[in-house]
């Protein structure tokens, strides 16, 4: 007598094989059955594979096209990058710049000072 194993296995293959003359009705019906609830349960499996095979395929686009953004946005770090360095350069000349001019206060008083001079001239 066949295993229920086996019996599954042979009932599953493409090739038809008769069932063996010694098998009762109860249990041809219930191989039959759990035939059946296998059958469906792999076409519920299959299924679900392919929604989530779409799912995946949708996820692998929007990353792509993530990638693609993420290098735009690369190229444009980098020019900031070297802007920044020539803005940085020209702070410092402007400060260095205006280090050496005179608050216009001090200006007035020196202007006051050399009129007084030229006055007693």
């Amino acid at each position: 007598m066949l295993s229920l194993f086996e019996w599954h296995i042979i009932s599953n293959m493409k090739k038809v094989v008769k069932a063996p003359k010694n098998i009762d009705k109860d249990t041809e019906r219930y191989l039959g059955a759990l035939n059946e609830m296998h059958g469906q349960t792999l076409k519920t499996i299959n299924e679900n594979f392919v929604l989530v095979n779409n799912k995946l395929d949708l996820h692998s686009k929007i990353l792509n096209s993530h990638t693609e953004m993420i290098g735009t946005l690369m190229e444009d770090v980098s020019f900031l990058k070297s802007d920044m360095v020539i803005v940085k350069e020209d702070v410092a000349t402007i400060k260095s710049d205006l280090k050496k001019k005179v608050d216009y206060d001090d200006f007035l008083s020196l202007v006051r000072r050399v009129q007084k001079l030229e006055a007693r001239i």
